[in-house]
């Protein structure tokens, strides 16, 4: 055989070992559960995962035959693999920063409101500000604001404001440094209480942003080299809970930057998908200007990594602070501090402007989504997406109800009918329906987050948590544990609550899964890329300590995640 004819054979060999070793899996997941999630739901024994893909889902015996002589190799001794989870609301780059300064301490009750307040004058200047965001009255003990003049006795050298949603109480100092006072008139879209017999201020504010300005507060000023660590560190344990993907529901351009910044350094451990911030004053035109503007961003083309997605508003207030939006007035209430028995709660855009925003989001091709959490709010949304429905599109843009908590049936209808998808957070079941319960009665409840009811109308809604504050999947303002929030889909069980709050809207563990997996993928725009693991699509999964399908229903919310595989790529295993 002559020189030529045996090179070109080795040549050959060689080429066709290559190409084999190229079909090879890199990784094999073997003798596991693994939940396909996909439309028939099906189980399967295996998974092989090639570059940022899966390769093979099914028997041990055939996904094995994948296996190469550099295949990695992973025994699950039984455990369950799911899609990697996602949160369809989130707040990362505030939530990350909150305790960058100084730990803030968890307030259950008034006394330790002012317990905070009164170590805070030690440290803080006098005259400068103390200030405390998110600390939700249905979460203290009391089920109140604190007093303008229990901040006063507990700073009275310090203005002090104590925030909450748009709402907020303030102390005499912070009042004053605001010139409000009993000739004080707020405009439109904005509630003073002053007490009826002195005329002057209580000290709450609804919607304060338009009329209050704080000062400084001293403390550490963050660097942007801090701001990256602290955003990484954050995102790492959002791994550390299975989350493969999120959803900022409120992103200004420095979030904007800084995510840029992290995908440009391959820095990123999950998929993000933005709802730009417009803010909601102004002129119309000048509005639609801007998010047009938004449509020109060069994030708003496809990438699975990162992408803007559409634009936020804000609609109406706060379910927990008594500023939301609703069809029938509130009631009188001590617990919000409510003595209007007409007062129905706050629409901070009047269906005119907002048909005008909607219309410029949907012409460029953005989602819209605004703040929506009263029934009040919801349905001046949902007739605004229904009337530009008859002239233009509006479907493909999947337009979107963030936060929706009150509904209706009417509403549910609505949602299926003109593919508006639903981003909603069972952790306000979780935390608040105890007072709720208390201000609304259990009849004005029955669709508070009626989550059966939109599965079963055909509507796509998804779960989230909207993280605010702090990191840790327990300890946050609004726990962004995944797995907590199934179990409260699932049982409609609610901290300090008897019962179950109308288990009919309950969801299956199907369901729920599906919840925090696929639904969440639609509505990031990827649903044919991850959400659930079928061959080709982006290797994207989590591997659990137990089966979720059939454990306890109250231990679901102990769930651990064993290992996070993003693209095939492991971004946290459990030591």
């Amino acid at each position: 055989m002559n020189s030529r004819l045996v090179s070109a054979l080795l040549g050959a060999v060689l080429c066709w070992c290559a190409s084999a070793a190229a079909q090879d899996a890199d990784l094999i997941l073997h003798n596991g559960k693994i939940v396909s999630v996909d439309k028939k739901f099906a189980i399967h024994q295996a998974v092989a995962v090639r570059g940022d893909k899966l390769l093979k889902v099914g028997s041990n015996e055939d996904v094995l035959k994948t296996k190469g002589a550099a295949t990695q190799v992973v025994d699950l001794a039984g455990k369950m693999v799911l899609p990697g989870l996602i949160d369809s609301h989130v707040h990362p780059t505030d939530a990350a920063m909150h305790e960058f300064d100084h730990v803030i301490p968890d307030m259950e009750t008034i006394e330790d409101v002012l317990d905070y307040v009164r170590a805070r004058t030690k440290v803080v200047p006098e005259g400068s500000w103390i200030k405390m965001r998110q600390i939700f009255i249905t979460r203290l003990k009391e089920q109140r604001y604190p007093t303008r003049a229990e901040l006063d006795a507990a700073a009275p050298k310090h203005p002090v404001i104590f925030a909450t949603g748009p709402d907020a109480s303030l102390n005499s100092l912070a009042l004053q440094a605001n010139k409000i006072d009993k000739d004080f008139k707020p405009a439109e879209a904005a509630h003073v209480p002053k007490d009826p017999k002195t005329g002057e201020p209580t000290g709450i504010i609804r919607t304060y942003e338009r009329y209050v300005r704080t000062g400084s507060s001293g403390g550490r000023e963050a660097s942007e080299a801090d701001r990256i660590a602290r955003q990484l560190e954050l995102f790492k344990d959002y791994n550390a809970v299975g989350l493969t993907g999120i959803i900022d529901r409120d992103a200004g351009s420095g979030a904007i930057g800084m995510y840029q910044k992290l995908h440009g350094k391959h820095a990123l451990t999950l998929r993000v998908a933005i709802s730009h911030h417009i803010d909601r004053d102004g002129a119309v035109e000048n509005i639609q200007k801007n998010i047009r503007k938004v449509a020109e961003h060069p994030l708003c083309k496809p990438d699975p990594m990162l992408r803007i997605i559409g634009i936020k508003t804000y609609l109406d207030g706060g379910m927990l602070t008594g500023s939301a939006y609703m069809r029938q007035p509130w009631g009188v209430s001590k617990i919000y501090s409510i003595d209007d028995p007409k007062y129905q709660g706050l629409l901070y855009i009047s269906k005119e402007r907002l048909q005008g925003f909607v219309q410029a989001a949907v012409e460029s091709g953005l989602q819209y989504t605004a703040h929506s959490v009263g029934d009040g709010a919801v349905h001046t949304l949902l007739d605004v997406y229904e009337e530009l429905s008859k002239s233009m599109d509006v479907r493909k843009t999947r337009p979107c109800l963030t936060h929706s908590n009150f509904m209706s049936k009417e509403a549910v209808e609505k949602c299926a009918k003109l593919g508006v998808v639903v981003d909603i957070q069972p952790a306000w079941l979780y935390l608040d329906a105890r007072t709720l319960s208390a201000q609304f009665g259990n009849d004005r409840l029955r669709y508070f987050q009626p989550l059966k009811s939109l599965f079963e109308a055909g509507a796509i809604a998804g779960g989230g948590s909207d993280h605010m504050q702090k990191i840790g999947s327990f300890r946050s303002v609004n726990p962004y544990n995944p797995f907590l929030g199934m179990q409260t889909t699932i049982t409609r069980k609610a901290k300090w609550y008897e019962g179950r709050l109308h288990p009919e809207e309950a969801l299956s563990r199907e369901q729920a899964i599906r919840f925090y997996t696929i639904n969440n993928a639609h509505l990031m725009f990827l649903e044919d890329k991850t959400g659930s693991l079928e061959e080709g699509k982006l290797a994207d999964l989590i591997v659990l300590d137990r089966d979720i399908l059939t454990c306890p229903e109250e231990t679901i919310k102990d769930t651990q995640c064993l290992r996070t595989y993003l693209g095939g790529k492991l971004v946290y295993e459990k030591k």
